[in-house]
């Protein structure tokens, strides 16, 4: 039988930022959007709900808190989002409607003891909550206002369009990490992201050629003037688009299939063709043929086994 081609879309776009419900109209909108295309499966962009607080300290010196700084953080605490909860369920609805695959990046609050995650939530083309992927290492100033994780949602699923899970952001950058993702056979690899670089792309282009995979990455677009007036201040020395995005897919043989997408919103539409998929561990297969287990091991505590969908 002929291989399957597959329809993904990738969003970049712009949150209500410190708004949960308001960027969470603007996911539904952009789910039917990506229906209307024919797409099976859509990725957003990391911590699309509420935001990526780009630009803000959360008054954090080292060995000092303010009270500002306090204010910010409930601010963005309230606006976090608990999974599964009331909201979730209101995703699920839109994503039970369109009828695909969503894998959505939120700033996810603990319900016990209030801890916030940088968390990438997967769903059913029924609307549900599959599960979810916590950033293992936030970068920088990040470790100030969400918690890590463990290897318990270095999650993947195995769905009618393939293999799938992720990292988030510079998690790409940690290999023992990209190899625990690989280990579990993905064909499409989630890549969600506030990284705005063009280096970025070359990061990208290489986890599609080490994996042999689809990679879709997403980021968002945001400009200065999108964020609160209350945070307009703090703000000063920001350049007027302060996420230029970025967003792309590429192919297992390092091909871009579309984008980068640069200074605007849209969503990107790429036809996987799993044939190429295929033809491209002829000559690579980092847990193949070139893996050789005589020489590496890699245990990953607690990573589950994929998960049938």
């Amino acid at each position: 039988m002929p291989l399957p081609t597959v329809r993904v879309g990738v969003v970049q776009a712009t949150p209500a930022l410190f708004d949960r419900e308001g960027s969470i109209d603007r996911v539904i909108r952009w789910i039917e959007t990506a229906a209307q295309a024919g797409c099976q499966l859509v990725l957003f962009p990391e911590s699309f709900i509420p935001c990526y607080p780009r630009g803000l300290t959360f008054g954090a010196v080292v060995g000092r808190r303010t009270d500002h700084g306090r204010d910010v953080w409930l601010d963005y605490w309230e606006n976090a989002i608990e999974a599964p909860s009331v909201q979730t369920n209101r995703i699920a609805e839109a994503v039970k409607q369109a009828g695909m695959l969503v894998a959505l990046g939120v700033t996810e609050k603990e319900p016990v003891g209030g801890t916030l995650h940088c968390s990438l939530l997967y769903f059913g083309k029924d609307g549900t909550l599959l599960g979810k992927h916590r950033k293992l290492k936030p970068t920088g100033l990040e470790r100030f206002i969400w918690g890590e994780s463990d290897g318990s949602t270095l999650v993947s699923f195995d769905t009618e369009l393939g293999r799938l899970g992720g990292l988030i952001c510079w998690e790409n950058y940690m290999p023992l990490a990209r190899m625990a993702m690989y280990q579990q056979g993905l064909d499409i690899y989630l890549a969600p992201t506030a990284d705005a670089r063009d280096s970025w792309q070359s990061t990208m282009q290489h986890v599609a050629l080490e994996g042999r995979c689809f990679v879709l990455a997403s980021n968002q677009f945001v400009r200065k003037t999108d964020y609160p007036e209350r945070y307009q201040a703090e703000l000063t020395n920001e350049p007027d688009i302060m996420s230029r995005g970025g967003s792309v897919i590429i192919s297992p043989m390092g091909e871009v299939l579309a984008g980068p997408l640069w200074d605007q919103e849209g969503l990107l539409v790429a036809d996987l063709d799993f044939a190429v998929l295929a033809k491209s561990k002829l000559d690579f297969d980092s847990v193949g043929h070139y893996a050789r287990p005589d020489v590496f091991t890699l245990t990953v505590t607690n990573q589950p086994p994929i998960q049938p969908v």
